[in-house]
């Protein structure tokens, strides 16, 4: 593996990482995107992400040699090499503080409802133009948790490798299968393979536990400030709610979405 070493935030390879972090329209025209620390990184490449570069900075990891354990790692398998930065440098170009001295540039997985396997009882997350990557990234960790068979991101409205989403999903975005498509074309492949749709709603709905997940199900989540819209509330099966007892009307989607992934897996555990 090249390796090279950077000193200045003036560098083209650096400029290029900035750019990659801070414009969606960047990483959308290169296929790139970037991520920070081992653990998020280990993820990417489990998953069989290519790496394009490593970025290292020892100093930020005292207790082992990031260099070591990237070349183990990857086994040479990085186009761009492995960059050494200095903490000057690394300090610029990190988007969170504590990310063990690593971060890569990595291809954007190309994935598309075609490339899911449907499960008898397979459990899905649909999400209706989530708009704040960091709620996005939150209901990823919680799919992880609860064992989801993916999460679908119809219409979004943020970029499903943003820097905030990844960093709060922990890399999950990387261990749950996910995809963006249209509301239209979710409903159909839903249709085609037999998956009821939950849609949750305040209205016209019943109690979430009294409804059975144990087959084939989607939970089908709205924004917090509009909800679903009509094509969801339409195609539904079942329309489910979360019984609010205070004064509010209302949890953050991805509290709702966390609620309503576990009790799917109650449901199965029990059955």
């Amino acid at each position: 593996m090249q390796q090279e070493v950077i000193t200045s935030v003036q560098n083209p390879r650096i400029k290029q990482l900035l750019a990659l972090q801070q414009k969606s329209s960047e990483r959308r025209k290169s296929g790139l995107f970037v991520v920070e620390g081992q653990r998020e990184l280990q993820h990417c490449i489990d998953a069989g992400l290519k790496i394009e570069t490593v970025f290292c900075c020892e100093e930020m990891a005292p207790q082992l040699s990031i260099v070591d354990f990237m070349f183990s790692t990857l086994e040479g398998g990085v186009r761009g090499g492995l960059v050494i930065v200095n903490h000057y440098v690394y300090e610029k170009i990190a988007y969170r503080g504590s990310t063990e001295g690593v971060i890569a540039i990595v291809h954007t997985p190309k994935s598309s409802l075609s490339d899911l396997q449907k499960k008898e009882d397979g459990l899905y997350v649909i999400l209706e133009s989530v708009e704040k990557p960091g709620n996005l990234g939150a209901v990823l960790r919680s799919a992880d948790a609860a064992g989801v068979d993916a999460v679908i991101v119809c219409d979004p409205l943020t970029d499903l490798y943003n820097p905030n989403l990844i960093r709060s999903s922990i890399g999950a975005i990387f261990t749950v299968p996910t995809v963006a498509c249209t509301s239209e074309e979710c409903i159909a492949w839903l249709k085609q393979h037999d998956v009821q749709i939950l849609t949750a709603q305040l209205q016209d709905s019943n109690v979430y536990y009294d409804t059975d997940m144990t087959r084939a199900t989607a939970i089908v989540m709205g924004t917090e400030s509009t909800g679903l819209t009509d094509i969801w509330r339409e195609a539904a099966d079942a329309h489910i709610r979360i019984p609010m007892l205070g004064q509010l009307d209302s949890l953050n989607v991805s509290v709702s979405a966390a609620i309503l992934m576990f009790e799917a897996v109650r449901q199965r555990q029990l059955g």
